[in-house]
């Protein structure tokens, strides 16, 4: 099991209310969330299919997410019709 996996805000199209580029969380041990910061019940839709593989070491490129240890999921606001943001996030495979 991987130890850790770092999401981090890569990139956002729009304005998100909750989110600034930059910021990050941790799922550590495949299901424990660790974050300083509010996190967007959205943004953790796009993550959830992909937390337990990417933690079990299952290779993004496997996933058809990306490839060597960074993976690329985006929340599922279309900023473009709801005047929010839809948030990229890199998901970096720790440890």
């Amino acid at each position: 099991m991987v130890k850790q996996l770092l999401v981090r805000v890569k990139e956002i199209k729009g304005n998100c209310p909750v989110f600034e580029v930059g910021d990050n969380f941790f799922i550590e041990n495949g299901y424990i969330l660790k974050t300083k910061n509010p996190i967007c019940m959205h943004s953790l839709t796009a993550i959830m299919p992909y937390y337990v593989a990417l933690s079990r070491g299952i290779g993004p490129e496997s996933l058809g997410l990306g490839e060597g240890k960074k993976a690329y999921v985006q929340c599922v606001d279309p900023c473009e019709y709801t005047g929010g943001g839809t948030v990229i996030f890199e998901i970096i495979v720790e440890g």
